[in-house]
C-alpha cells in the first residue's frame, strides 16, 4: 500500500484512518506504508520523475516479499492518492515476470504532466490485474486540473462527476479562509482532491451503505437519471468491495454523493410526460415533489427541468435522496409559483363572457415514471383524481401507483 503525504514532512492524518480501516475489513491483512516525503514534496516536476524511481522500489520489495514468505503477488493490493496512484502504477509494470499484481485502486490520480500520456507513463489497465480509480477534482484550477481526467482503470468513478464535492464548493472557501487563513484556498482545493480517499475509507467503515455508480456517457446524461442500469454488469460499487471484473475498455461510472460521511445516496429516475396547453407560450416552470415511502417521507425536494416545456413531450431527470425510504408508494406534484396566469385567464373570461365555463388551459400530467437505481424496481404512477389531470401554478397533485388506483377504482 502507497500514499503520499503532506507539506510539513508529516504523514497525513488519514493515512492511519485508512489503515485502521483496512485492518478492521480482514484481520489477515498486513498494512505497508511507504514513506516517500522526501521524494514527493520537491518541485511538481521533479516528484513527477521520482514517481518511477519510487515505483521501482516498491516492485523490488515485493519480489523480495515473493522471495522470502512464498508470498503470492496477486494478493497485493496497492492504493495510491494523487501522485501515489501514479507510483502504485509504475510499480506495477516494473514488477518482473510475467504475473500482474492483484489490484491497484488509484484515488484521484495526479492529472498535471500525467494527462494524455501513453499508458506506460501514467496508471493504466495494465498494471495490475484490477485496477479502479476515484476522480474527484478534475476541475481546471489556476489552469491544472489536479486529478487525472481520462480514464486509467478497468473501472473509472466519476462521483458528482468528478469535477467537484459537494461540501468543498467555492462558496466554502471563506469557511475555510476564516479557519485556515489564505491557506484556504488550497485547502478547499485539498478538500475535493482529498474526498477520494475518504470515499474509500467510507466504504470500509460503512458495510451497509455501499454505494452504487452506473456506466454512463457523461454526467449531463447521468443528471437527466438516464444511466441507472445494472443490466449487463452496468453497474458497480464504489470503493473497497468492488466487483472484480477485468474489461478490454476503461468503463466510466457516474454517483451523487452526500458532503459527509456516510456519502451514499440513492439515485432515482423521474420521467414526466407533459402536455402543455398553453402551446403559444413556453413555461419555465420550477416544481418541487414529496415521496412517501414504505419506512421514511421526503418532503418538497426542489426539481428543475433543463428546457422549457412548449408543447407534448416527456422530461427524464435524476433524484438523489439521503434516507433510504423503502418502497416509493405516493408522490405529490407541486407547481411552484404565483397563479398569474390563472388571474390573466379570469380577467380574459370578464372580458369575453361567453367563455364562461371554458376549463382554463395549464399543463396535464397523465403518468410519472420512476426507477430505482439501488433496487432496479421500475414504477408507473398515475393521477389519484381521474377526473382531474390538470396542474395549474401553486398547485399540487397527488400520484399513486396506477395498478393500485385502478383497484380503488373497482372496489368503487
Amino acid at each position: 500500500m502507497e500514499e503520499r503525504g503532506k507539506v510539513d514532512g508529516m504523514l497525513e492524518g488519514w493515512i492511519w484512518k485508512m489503515a485502521a480501516a483496512l485492518k478492521s475489513q480482514h484481520k489477515q491483512m498486513n498494512v505497508i506504508i511507504a514513506d516517500w516525503l522526501t521524494f514527493a514534496h520537491q518541485h511538481y516536476p521533479i516528484a513527477v520523475q521520482n514517481t518511477h524511481y519510487i515505483g521501482q522500489e516498491i516492485a523490488d520489495f515485493l519480489e523480495w516479499l515473493e522471495e522470502s514468505i512464498q508470498f503470492s503477488r496477486s494478493n497485493v493490493h496497492l492504493i495510491g492518492y494523487s501522485l501515489g496512484a501514479h507510483v502504485s502504477g509504475f510499480a506495477g509494470s516494473y514488477i518482473s515476470g510475467t504475473n500482474k499484481i492483484g489490484r491497484i485502486t488509484g484515488l484521484d490520480p495526479a492529472g498535471p504532466l500525467f494527462e494524455g500520456m501513453s499508458p506506460t507513463d501514467r496508471l493504466s489497465p495494465d498494471d495490475a490485474n484490477f485496477v479502479d480509480a476515484i476522480h474527484t477534482f478534475t476541475k481546471q484550477h489556476m489552469g491544472l486540473s489536479v486529478g487525472i481526467k481520462q480514464p486509467v482503470a478497468h473501472f473509472d468513478f466519476y462521483p458528482n462527476g468528478g469535477t467537484f464535492q459537494p461540501g468543498c464548493h467555492i462558496m466554502h472557501v471563506y469557511n475555510h479562509i476564516a479557519q485556515y487563513g489564505i491557506t484556504g484556498i488550497t485547502q478547499t482545493v485539498k478538500c475535493a482532491h482529498e474526498r477520494s480517499v475518504h470515499l474509500f475509507i467510507d466504504s470500509l467503515l460503512h458495510n451497509d451503505k455501499q454505494s452504487t455508480a452506473y456506466w454512463c456517457n457523461d454526467i449531463n446524461t447521468f443528471n437527466k437519471g438516464m444511466c441507472l442500469s445494472c443490466r449487463k454488469n452496468r453497474c458497480n460499487t464504489l470503493g473497497y468491495n468492488i466487483r472484480e471484473e477485468s474489461l478490454l475498455k476503461s468503463r466510466q461510472l457516474f454517483l451523487k454523493t452526500r458532503a459527509h460521511t456516510p456519502f451514499k445516496v440513492y439515485h432515482y429516475q423521474f420521467k414526466i410526460h407533459f402536455i402543455n396547453e398553453m402551446q403559444a407560450k413556453q413555461i419555465d416552470p420550477t416544481f418541487t415533489i414529496s415521496l412517501t415511502g414504505t419506512t421514511e417521507d421526503v418532503k418538497n425536494l426542489p426539481i428543475t427541468l433543463v428546457e422549457s416545456i412548449n408543447a407534448n413531450k416527456t422530461y427524464s431527470f435524476l433524484v438523489t435522496l439521503d434516507t433510504d425510504i423503502g418502497e416509493l408508494i405516493m408522490i405529490k406534484f407541486k407547481w411552484e409559483g404565483t397563479a398569474v396566469w390563472e388571474n390573466i385567464w379570469d380577467t380574459f373570461q370578464t372580458i369575453i363572457p361567453w367563455t364562461k365555463g371554458t376549463r382554463r388551459p395549464g399543463l396535464i400530467v397523465k403518468t410519472i415514471r420512476v426507477k430505482a437505481g439501488e433496487t432496479q424496481q421500475k414504477m408507473t404512477f398515475c393521477s389519484q383524481s381521474i377526473d382531474n389531470v390538470h396542474l395549474h401554478p401553486a398547485q399540487e397533485k397527488t400520484f399513486v401507483r396506477c395498478e393500485d388506483r385502478f383497484r380503488r377504482q373497482n372496489r368503487k
